[in-house]
């Protein structure tokens, strides 16, 4: 690190990236078997297989 030149903020980087949110698919799901999730305009939906597995679709 040069010290007449000290990185601005934007350039130094963490470590590493914090933690992903963790949500409960539950507590988005409730009782329903699917939920439509809005991303960027778009409608995907989360259901729960009757096997408990989840599948994601446009």
């Amino acid at each position: 690190m040069n010290v007449h030149n000290p990185p601005s903020p934007s350039d130094i980087k963490p470590d590493r990236a914090p933690p992903a949110k963790e949500i409960d698919v539950a507590s988005l799901i409730g009782a329903a078997r699917e939920v439509v999730l809005l991303h960027r305009g778009e409608r995907y939906r989360l259901r729960v297989t009757a096997s408990g597995k989840l599948i994601l679709t446009k």
